[in-house]
């Protein structure tokens, strides 16, 4: 099976975008992928570092802005959206370069995940529950599988993993191959390895320039808005608009947002390294400098 596509991941703030666009520059016949579950959002550009306008005018992006931030945005969606564009992209006769965080939504196209479908009425009972604890232990009487791959804070996917094995009559883990398998795939993959220490001192310095660039503007309009659930979960805005709200200063906002991203940053590491087929790139603090390597391991058609 020859690979026709790249994927690149690794954390946050860990410079994957900015490499991705090198190699797209370099290459010119590559189109980026975007596989983050926020940059979806119209509107919620600063915050998820969504690529300048300059840099969309000089390569073709996807995946970015489909939803209107009241909207909830399913992996099952994303998948559809990202099979679309890889084959448009194929049409051109060009190859597409994949480029996020978002495990999950990457899994769901490289993969081809069986998605499971939305059951509203479930969702509903299940989102009146307040306490997430009572719903994790649900969730490891019905499916002891799914609620052992999840963590028990993890509000969002304890309740999806919920709706689906009660709307279903199927327990959430019985979808597809399960993330444990990792077959082989045409997609070409790797990973930007940065050490842990340069992760949270790039998280800390991108936050404060999001601030600077007017990340609390740009909370603030969203505040005015009713937001999904979905969008609610995004790093940095929800700290932002507790501080809008006035239940802390902009300082203990900016603490606990960054704090809260170099714990995903975390999950994120260990999340990839699961994944045997991903060939790691490592630098000591500069991410472009892996171009090279980068470039290297795309498979030459």
């Amino acid at each position: 099976m020859t690979p026709d596509h790249v994927v690149l991941v690794g954390p946050t703030a860990s410079g994957k975008s900015a490499l991705a666009f090198e190699a797209a520059c370099r290459l010119g016949d590559v189109e980026l992928v975007s596989v983050d579950s926020m940059q979806v959002y119209c509107g919620m550009d600063i915050g998820t570092a969504k690529p300048t306008v300059d840099e969309r005018a000089a390569v073709p992006h996807h995946l970015l802005d489909l939803a209107d931030p009241a909207e909830d945005f399913s992996v099952a969606r994303f998948q559809r959206a990202a099979t679309d564009a890889i084959a448009g992209i194929e049409s051109r006769g060009r190859r597409a370069l994949l480029v996020g965080g978002t495990g999950l939504y990457l899994r769901a196209v490289v993969d081809r995940l069986t998605m499971p479908g939305e059951f509203p009425d479930a969702r509903a009972d299940l989102e009146c529950e307040d306490d997430t604890g009572a719903l994790h232990d649900r969730l490891v009487r019905l499916d002891p599988l799914a609620a052992s791959r999840i963590e028990p804070a993890n509000r969002r996917r304890i309740v999806r993993a919920l709706e689906v094995t009660i709307g279903s009559g199927r327990p959430f883990s019985s979808y597809g191959p399960g993330l444990g398998s990792h077959p082989p795939t045409r997609f070409r993959m790797a990973g930007v390895w940065l050490p842990r220490p340069v992760v949270a001192e790039r998280i800390a310095h991108r936050f404060h320039e999001h601030l600077d660039a007017g990340l609390v503007e740009e909370a603030k309009r969203l505040g005015e808005q009713q937001l999904s659930r979905t969008a609610r979960q995004a790093l940095g805005y929800k700290e932002v608009l507790a501080h809008l709200s006035g239940a802390c200063t902009l300082e203990e906002a900016a603490s606990v947002a960054i704090a809260r991203t170099v714990a995903l940053a975390r999950r994120q590491r260990v999340w990839f390294r699961r994944d045997p087929r991903i060939t790691w790139l490592a630098a000591a603090d500069n991410p472009v400098a892996l171009l090279p390597a980068l470039l290297g391991n795309w498979c030459q058609r």
